[in-house]
């Protein structure tokens, strides 16, 4: 192991001398697969032959920078020569270089003569177009050997992968499946307590490393609560913009039936539940969004309020910002994002856990058959849910963090009630 003086737990011990050239491992939270990662990737660069590079793919840049540009200096802080935050290379004692990059600029790989590939969180990388393109060609010179490395995300391509390195006679493919018990520095009751009020689809895919995806009956009618307003707590807002007619004739779309943009109010009492106020929804054009944006922010004062990013809340922010002025209301919008997750994962983590474990009532003296009849047919297709959408983007700003004793190596926070 290049000297180094590391420990590794003994299923690190196996993936690591396993005789194969290309490891697909799938393991669950807190296992311990971004540390093992991180090890290999410095241990093969001081393995590399004169010319050569090993490369750490992680899904986006500011990904790849928190999992890996720092642990990797730490703990190859001995044996580096220098490091270049701004083009993200680092090169040892031997002169060769780890080059970190984002699964989103393929274009980056392309010319490089690869000893050692890892591809971190592959669950998350769009498709296997990055390795098929441009990795797996840069290897062909040295023969070089590659990892992914993930907790799972639906069956996708990387499940896809997994299958073919477990169940072909291909001698250069090997696959290992991990759970989150395979690390016996977790003790298993912390396991056994996160079960207890994660929902049982988060469980599954966060501690067991399942490639199971939500199924029909993802929530249940009797998890549907209503309650008078609580005396304590604050209020969050997250909007869901829907397409704006004129912005869509801007862009060239196709003219549909537009969905409708979501106000969630919500107030996040001390002990994590959610009282959810009202979701104040409608096909409302820029003007009119920006204006009940507004409404809102006077009305409730919310601790944060979050806009979904992208093209939507670009053409709202400019009337809003106007509002803000001439009214003499400011407040600070944060960005709200899919964090390369399906909408669908993304609303299941978000709420499943916290509707299944009563953690969610609803204010009583509002009408919810709407939101309901959404929540019940979710997620089926034609069937709109901007109501569900809405309320899961709660969660990016009243998450709960989960603190725990041992060693973060996941690049999301997990919160123990939603699992996301």
């Amino acid at each position: 192991m290049a000297n180094l003086n590391w420990s590794l737990l003994p299923w690190q011990i196996e993936v690591w001398q396993a005789k194969k050239r290309f490891k697909v491992i799938v393991a669950g939270r807190r296992t311990g697969k971004s540390n093992l990662s991180i090890k290999k990737i410095i241990a093969a660069g001081l393995e590399a032959p004169p010319g050569s590079a090993v490369l750490y793919v992680g899904p986006t840049q500011a990904q790849t920078r928190q999992i890996a540009w720092d642990a990797i200096l730490e703990q190859g802080r001995e044996i580096i020569k220098s490091s270049h935050i701004n083009s993200m290379d680092i090169t040892l004692v031997n002169n060769v270089k780890i080059h970190l990059r984002s699964a989103e600029n393929p274009d980056t790989l392309r010319g490089l003569k690869l000893f050692f590939v890892v591809i971190d969180e592959a669950a998350f990388i769009k498709d296997n177009k990055i390795w098929a393109e441009s990795i797996r060609p840069a290897l062909s010179d040295l023969k070089g050997e590659a990892w992914f490395i993930s907790s799972p995300s639906g069956r996708n391509w990387l499940y896809d992968l997994y299958k073919y390195a477990l169940e072909s006679e291909d001698p250069d493919w090997g696959a290992w499946h991990k759970t989150t018990f395979d690390n016996p520095t977790i003790d298993p009751k912390e396991i056994e307590a996160a079960k207890r009020t994660l929902s049982s689809f988060a469980f599954k895919a966060e501690f067991l490393a399942s490639f199971d995806t939500a199924g029909a009956d993802v929530f249940k009618e009797e998890w549907f609560k209503e309650a008078k307003e609580p005396q304590f707590g604050a209020y969050y807002v997250a909007v869901d913009l829907a397409g704006f007619e004129d912005v869509a004739k801007n862009a060239g779309a196709s003219k549909k039936k537009l969905d409708e943009t979501a106000i969630a109010i919500v107030k996040l009492l001390d002990n994590g539940d959610w009282w959810v106020h009202s979701i104040e929804h409608g096909r409302w054009d820029i003007r009119q969004t920006a204006v009940n944006i507004l409404k809102t922010i006077r009305d409730f004062q919310p601790s944060a309020i979050g806009i979904e990013r992208g093209a939507l809340k670009n053409a709202v922010l400019p009337y809003l910002n106007d509002l803000m002025r001439k009214n003499n209301i400011y407040a600070h919008i944060h960005d709200l994002t899919h964090g390369n997750k399906k909408k669908v994962d993304r609303v299941i983590w978000s709420l499943q856990g916290r509707m299944e474990h009563g953690r969610v009532s609803f204010n009583e003296n509002e009408d919810w058959t709407e939101f309901r009849d959404q929540l019940v047919m979710f997620p089926t297709n034609g069937v709109h849910d901007d109501l569900v959408d809405a309320l899961s983007y709660v969660d990016q700003l009243a998450v709960a963090n989960y603190n725990a004793d041992y060693e973060e190596d996941e690049f999301e926070v997990l919160d123990p009630i939603s699992g996301y």
